[in-house]
């Protein structure tokens, strides 16, 4: 199988054969040509099937009210007690409100409430607890004027989240974990991200190994698209995640954050969920996860740079500011 990477550039040199990126503010004008066991090679846009421009060039539509031809910040609410990010600082719910208007005022564009941490080696949580923390936080933010996305893994939770004011299901198993979810998910009509994992959160980073973790992760995306949408989730609604950290080593991490305009060519939005993660920490040296920011900021350029839709982040103050010279570095007008 032959697969196509587009070379995202951004700025105002844009010879005239180059195309759109997702409809986006990036643009291509060749590919890198990816074969297993072979060489990868340059190539010009015209080598590439008509099929498969069609996917990479085609726009985005909006998620959950929100344009995609540009990155859109998620802010991160974790209402949980281990969180590796927080320490559990959210899990009291007029605490975790509090956090959500401070996210909201700061530019993210929605939030991504979750009340099962998934840090490697955490175990699970049951059904009614993790309603429990999550439908009164989602509830009382429902009028806050922004969309609201429910990081679960269970129909249960989806089902209660949706019943309180979300608008979005991610999936950190892609429907792997529990059958009932997609149904729930087609019945809602919501968007759904289908994340990449390998193993569960308890063991996924054991050992983990891939042929090649590029494509074998993109291709297993393609299946997972093609499972939502038998179940009656149309592509239009889906994002896919490659899943960072989730049997990842950092240098699977690695190469799948200078790949990831591959992802593209699977038609759906491109969510990166890479913020304070370890990875970062053992490259940059801080050991703590609230002080990575500098190395979160630096990995969600990279990723905006490559025409990804949606950057999931702790730091939206930053980030905001950080895509905001991007922006301006790369000749978008200042408004």
């Amino acid at each position: 199988m032959t697969y196509f990477r587009p070379i995202a550039m951004t700025g105002i040199a844009r010879p005239p054969q180059a195309l759109a990126l997702a409809g986006g503010r990036c643009w291509f004008a060749e590919v890198e040509v990816l074969e297993r066991g072979r060489p990868a090679r340059l190539a010009p846009v015209a080598e590439v099937p008509d099929a498969v421009l069609a996917r990479l060039t085609a726009p985005r539509a909006p998620l959950a009210g929100l344009a995609m031809d540009r990155p859109q910040i998620m802010g991160i609410l974790n209402v949980t007690p281990d969180s590796f990010s927080d320490g559990g600082r959210f899990l009291d719910p007029a605490a975790a409100v509090a956090q959500a208007r401070v996210l909201a005022a700061e530019g993210a564009a929605l939030l991504d409430i979750g009340g099962e941490s998934t840090r490697p080696g955490a175990a699970g949580v049951p059904v009614a607890e993790e309603i429990a923390r999550t439908a009164p936080v989602i509830a009382a933010l429902r009028d806050a004027g922004l969309p609201l996305s429910i990081d679960t893994r269970k129909a249960g939770v989806a089902r209660a989240a949706l019943a309180a004011g979300a608008g979005m299901v991610n999936d950190v198993s892609a429907l792997t974990f529990d059958a009932g979810l997609a149904g729930v998910v087609a019945a809602a009509g919501v968007p759904l991200v289908l994340m990449h994992a390998q193993g569960t959160p308890a063991t996924m980073q054991d050992a983990p190994a891939y042929d090649d973790v590029l494509l074998d992760v993109c291709d297993w995306l393609e299946h997972r698209i093609a499972v939502a949408e038998g179940a009656g989730i149309v592509r239009g609604r889906i994002v896919v995640d490659p899943g960072i950290g989730f049997g990842k080593t950092a240098a699977h991490n690695l190469a799948l954050i200078r790949g990831l305009s591959l992802f593209h060519g699977l038609g759906c939005p491109v969510l990166l969920g890479a913020s304070r993660k370890r990875f970062i920490g053992t490259i940059s040296g801080e050991e703590r996860a609230d002080r990575r920011v500098a190395g979160s900021l630096a990995v969600a350029l990279a990723a905006a740079a490559q025409g990804v839709q949606l950057l999931r982040v702790h730091d939206v103050a930053e980030t905001r500011a950080a895509l905001a010279l991007w922006r301006a570095i790369s000749g978008e007008e200042l408004t």
